[in-house]
């Protein structure tokens, strides 16, 4: 088998290495030490005496395709056309020593939030709210723009005595790295969910349904040939929902946030 030739496939993301910035492909495990530059940037040094200097932004979760270009763009000018996304939102660029300076003005002139480096607060990490998932019992995107509003600083200037991480989870399922972050911003919803027997028999295969709650808390209705809800036993996770459309858990006036 070991003779054999790997499977060539187009399933799923290309392999990062192709795309590593020649610099780090040759120094690729040999990184000796690393120094922050400042708030938003960083020196990694080889063992072969060669560096890369990273410089970091902030992002948004959702972007658009001009945002998109404007990086690129920035990239092309100032590291080579390579940049990277972190986990939490960033973006990173990899200048020669002598652009970073100039890479760091460009940003700033264009209004980009230099750092994220060194103790501070973290990007905030958020899930996709309202725009894409179904279960959430709040938005991310203005709840996370407020709390930027009123810590940016402590991004790009101010230090703290340790790194803070921030995340914002739409609800209890957490695709949101709230349950990794030392501040979780949690949408919650405290309502259980509604059954509408008018549509859950054309929409819902029932016992899936049922099956979806990882509390027991649904049940079979045989009276109206639907299902039934056990309101002490919901942990109001929206799982249900996610396999019935016609168990709906937003509410209005029962959602809300937790920190």
């Amino acid at each position: 088998m070991a003779d054999k030739p790997k499977r060539i496939t187009d399933i799923g993301a290309p392999d990062y290495h192709k795309f590593l910035p020649p610099v780090i492909t040759k120094n690729y495990g040999k990184w000796k030490y690393h120094e922050q530059m400042g708030k938003g940037v960083m020196k990694h040094v080889s063992e072969t005496g060669d560096e890369v200097y990273t410089v970091r932004i902030a992002t948004p979760r959702l972007v658009s395709t001009d945002y998109i270009r404007e990086m690129c763009d920035i990239s092309e000018k100032f590291s080579g056309g390579h940049l990277r996304w972190t986990t939490r939102h960033n973006v990173e660029f990899f200048p020669e020593k002598g652009q970073v300076d100039g890479l760091v003005a460009d940003l700033k002139k264009r209004g980009h939030l230099v750092g994220g480096i060194g103790y501070g607060i973290s990007n905030v990490v958020h899930t996709q709210g309202w725009i894409h998932c179904h279960t959430p019992a709040t938005d991310a995107s203005g709840v996370v723009k407020a709390v930027m509003d009123e810590l940016h600083e402590y991004f790009t200037t101010k230090s703290l005595p340790a790194r803070v991480r921030i995340a914002l989870a739409c609800c209890l399922n957490m695709c949101g790295a709230v349950h990794c972050s030392d501040i979780a911003i949690l949408g919650i919803h405290r309502k259980p969910p509604k059954v509408n027997e008018a549509t859950l028999a054309n929409q819902c295969e029932i016992p899936t349904t049922i099956a979806s709650c990882p509390t027991g808390a649904i049940a079979p209705n045989p009276a109206t040939k639907t299902v039934k809800i056990k309101d002490e036993r919901c942990m109001y996770c929206g799982n249900c929902y996610t396999m019935c459309p016609s168990l709906p858990i937003a509410d209005g006036s029962g959602d809300g946030i937790a920190i």
